[in-house]
């Protein structure tokens, strides 16, 4: 294993024990802060707000330094406008996360000990990536 690939698994983890520990990987939490009309659980909102002070420090401290330790450049994104398939692939998103409480991160962090709607949101999620890449990504 590279360091590239250690340090990657070891952000990974302390990124999935984070959700672990903040109760994300917990459906309900998640659906309990989409329901605004009913009991609404404003726990996902404190953690996205703690979420900005690290994010903000560490953004600050990337653009005072020339290159990453473990790359040649920063890969990063150029802007792009908003089109068709930005607008779909968000309200995908939206509605998958709506209807079962799970996105990628939360699901691949409860994998262990989610059950079986883990087991099948991450199947339904990894042929989507497939269908993803056989119809945009190669096609392009």
């Amino acid at each position: 294993m590279t360091v590239r690939m250690f340090v990657a698994l070891a952000i990974g983890a302390l990124f999935g024990a984070g959700l672990a520990l903040s109760a994300m990987i917990d459906p309900a939490r998640v659906l309990g802060f989409l329901d605004l009309a009913g009991r609404w659980d404003p726990t996902l909102a404190f953690v996205m707000g703690g979420a900005l002070v690290p994010s903000f420090i560490a953004y600050r401290w990337l653009r005072a330094i020339d290159k990453p330790a473990l790359a040649d450049d920063f890969a990063v994104p150029e802007t792009a406008p908003i089109d068709r398939r930005l607008i779909v692939g968000a309200v995908m998103f939206g509605v998958g996360w709506g209807l079962v409480g799970f996105c990628p991160g939360p699901a691949l962090a409860a994998l262990l000990i989610g059950g079986w709607p883990v087991l099948v949101f991450v199947a339904a999620l990894v042929v989507g990536m497939i269908v993803h890449d056989r119809m945009w990504v190669r096609a392009a």
